[in-house]
């Protein structure tokens, strides 16, 4: 196995220049298949993990709790060589002090990445204070650099998720986290290159991850607004999910078999070294 040390590094190499595409795998069986596929990277997602454990993925970190994750994160980067970005949603932690002894458990598991995000855990008043916030980013680049693991912290701004599309307030945020020593910003749920590229400008030279959770651009029109790395969050595991529910349908609505003509060959592809 590959020493995380080597895969942070390689991480952080990834995000100097062009523009890489991070997928997200939700068990490691996924993890090994898109491993095998390419990819020079790939990332946890909390919401494909959640649906996993039967758990849906609509509140923050309280679906799956603090050591299921870590578990997770474990198996995950320990069935790949490549950098793995943790989905490490709030820290599972309210306090700075929580929210760095939780990156040290975290960074132990073996990843390469974590991303902290700024939703307070209250769908009604989704975004914690700025001040707040930015205070929970310094204590986890301060956890990170003490610690010497050179693993790539990435801020993430939650208000285009939970219904508040204000770019004005998502770049004054994702600005203020760079300056507290985020290595990378992030912003889900934009649908407009024009919100995207405004955030690149905003921030650069820090790198910007982009989620495409719906087909409104390619990766090369991403590269183009400046993007530097490209994540896909819950969205293959979705994919999964309707073909499972596409041929259970017709079982059940139709008694048919159709949907098993030409599945893959899953042993073959985990064979794979």
């Amino acid at each position: 196995m590959v020493a995380n040390a080597e895969r942070a590094a390689e991480f952080r190499r990834l995000h100097r220049s062009g523009c890489f595409v991070m997928p997200n795998p939700w068990d490691a069986g996924s993890a090994r298949v898109l491993a095998g596929m390419g990819f020079p990277a790939l990332a946890t997602t909390s919401a494909g993990f959640a649906w996993s454990t039967g758990h849906p993925d609509n509140s923050g970190d309280a679906a799956v709790g603090l050591d299921a994750t870590l578990a997770h994160l474990a198996l995950i980067a320990g069935a790949v060589e490549l950098p793995v970005n943790a989905d490490f949603q709030g820290a599972f932690a309210r306090t700075p002090d929580e929210v760095a002894d939780h990156v040290d458990l975290a960074v132990a598991t073996g990843v390469a990445g974590l991303s902290l995000e700024d939703f307070s855990g209250d769908p009604t008043d989704p975004l914690l204070p700025l001040d707040v916030a930015v205070e929970r980013v310094r204590a986890a680049r301060a956890a990170i650099d003490e610690g010497g693991s050179g693993v790539v912290l990435t801020a993430r701004c939650e208000a285009f998720v939970w219904g508040r599309p204000d770019l004005g307030e998502t770049i004054r945020r994702l600005v203020a986290y760079a300056e507290a020593g985020a290595d990378c910003l992030y912003a889900p749920f934009l649908t407009s290159l024009d919100d995207v590229a405004a955030i690149v400008r905003a921030v650069a030279p820090a790198p910007v991850n982009l989620l495409v959770h719906r087909p409104f651009t390619t990766v090369a029109d991403a590269a183009a607004a400046g993007v530097r790395r490209i994540s896909v969050g819950g969205q293959l595991a979705k994919t999964a999910w309707r073909a499972v529910l596409d041929a259970a349908g017709e079982i059940a609505e139709r008694g048919t078999f159709e949907a098993f003509a030409g599945l893959p060959d899953v042993n073959a592809l985990l064979d794979r070294p």
